[in-house]
C-alpha cells in the first residue's frame, strides 16, 4: 500500500455483491482508483471464506434491493475482517446507515461515485487505524496493570515472609533481579507462584 498526499492507494480490496454484473462495475471503479481487487464474493459464505483466506486491507459490500441481506453480509464479513468494511449504497438511508454501523461498517458511499468511494476508503482506513491504536493502548494499559498487580502481590508475600516494609520488599525483588540478570516482573511472578528464589527464602 502507498500514500500520496494523504490518499491511500494500492490497497487489496475484496468486493462482495450478489449481482455479478454490478460487481464488475465496482471492480472497474476500484481498479480505476489504483487499488487491487484480490477476490470477488457473491454470497455470505463465500464472502466470509474469502475474507478469512485473503485478509484484504478493505472489504466493499454493495447494496441493492435487499438491505437486510446486506446487513447480514456486513456482519459476517466484519466478524472475520482485520481491515475496515465499506458499504456502497444507491440511496442514503439513515436507518440503514445506523444499522450498518452497529453491524461493523466503517463508511458509506455511492456505488458509482469514484471520488465518494475513495473518500469513504480514506475515512474507513483512518477510523480503523484509530481503533487499532486505541486497542493497543488498552492492551498496554492492561499489561501495565497486570505487571503492577504481580509486583504488588510479590511485595506482599515478602513483607509477610520476612517481616519487612514495602520498600525493603521491593529492594529484595530488584536486587535479586539484578544479581540473576532477570527482570523484576519475572522475579515477582516467581515469588507470586510460590518459588523461594530470594536470599533467606
Amino acid at each position: 500500500m502507498s500514500t500520496t498526499d494523504g490518499i491511500e492507494q494500492g490497497l487489496r480490496i475484496l468486493a462482495a455483491d450478489e449481482d455479478r454484473e454490478a460487481l464488475a462495475t465496482t471492480v472497474d471503479l476500484l481498479t480505476g482508483l489504483g487499488h487491487e481487487v484480490t477476490s470477488l464474493a457473491v454470497g455470505l459464505r463465500e464472502a466470509a471464506e474469502r475474507v478469512a483466506a485473503d485478509d484484504p486491507d478493505v472489504t466493499v459490500v454493495v447494496l441493492h434491493d435487499d438491505p437486510q441481506h446486506a446487513l447480514e453480509m456486513i456482519e459476517e464479513i466484519a466478524a472475520y475482517a482485520s481491515g475496515p468494511v465499506i458499504a456502497l449504497v444507491p440511496d442514503f438511508d439513515a436507518g440503514f446507515a445506523s444499522a450498518a454501523a452497529e453491524r461493523g461498517i466503517d463508511a458509506l458511499a455511492g456505488p458509482t461515485d469514484a471520488d465518494g468511494v475513495q473518500a469513504a476508503i480514506e475515512v474507513a482506513m483512518h477510523r480503523h487505524a484509530e481503533r487499532r491504536a486505541l486497542e493497543q493502548q488498552v492492551d498496554q494499559l492492561e499489561t501495565a496493570l497486570q505487571r503492577r498487580g504481580t509486583i504488588e502481590r510479590a511485595k506482599g508475600i515478602l513483607m509477610e515472609r520476612h517481616a519487612v516494609g514495602e520498600r525493603e520488599a521491593f529492594d529484595r525483588l530488584r536486587g535479586h533481579a539484578r544479581s540473576t540478570s532477570a527482570s523484576v516482573i519475572s522475579v515477582a511472578q516467581a515469588v507470586s507462584d510460590g518459588h523461594a528464589l530470594l536470599p533467606g527464602d
